[in-house]
């Protein structure tokens, strides 16, 4: 069998296209909302329908861009509210009126590791050796 990993699953080329057809039903949906907000949302239903059908993540970035409750395409300022408390970052959907709360811990490990480089950095800066001039 060329082109499958296992017997009984789809082949590696099918959920990759897949994966290309959810990214890009994600870009069309955050392009549209502003003209059609409900075109977006359906381009958010068509790309959960294929996450289901192939068993598919939908990716990080875009798993915060829609409502858990109503299935609704989000946009700050628009349609989603969004705050910052105790390490989290809290989402609220102001269609259904529900609230996603999604840990932080990432971007804060990621901003404290920067800094730590950034003054080991820094050090190594002020520590080079001097060069005499010879005239």
């Amino acid at each position: 069998m060329r082109g499958s990993s296992l017997p009984g699953r789809r082949p590696r080329w099918i959920l990759r296209i897949a994966e290309e057809r959810m990214d890009i039903l994600f870009q069309l949906a955050d392009k549209e909302f502003s003209k059609h907000p409900e075109r977006s949302h359906q381009y958010v239903e068509l790309a959960r329908r294929i996450s289901k059908k192939y068993n598919l993540r939908i990716p990080r970035k875009w798993k915060r861009r829609f409502c858990k409750s109503c299935y609704k395409f989000l946009k700050p300022g628009y349609n989603c509210r969004i705050r910052l408390s105790r390490g989290k970052i809290h989402y609220q959907c102001l269609e259904c009126g529900r609230i996603m709360r999604f840990p932080y811990i990432r971007e804060k490990k990621l901003k404290r590791r920067n800094k730590i480089e950034y003054h080991t950095f820094k050090k190594r800066a002020d520590e080079k050796i001097p060069i005499n001039n010879i005239t």
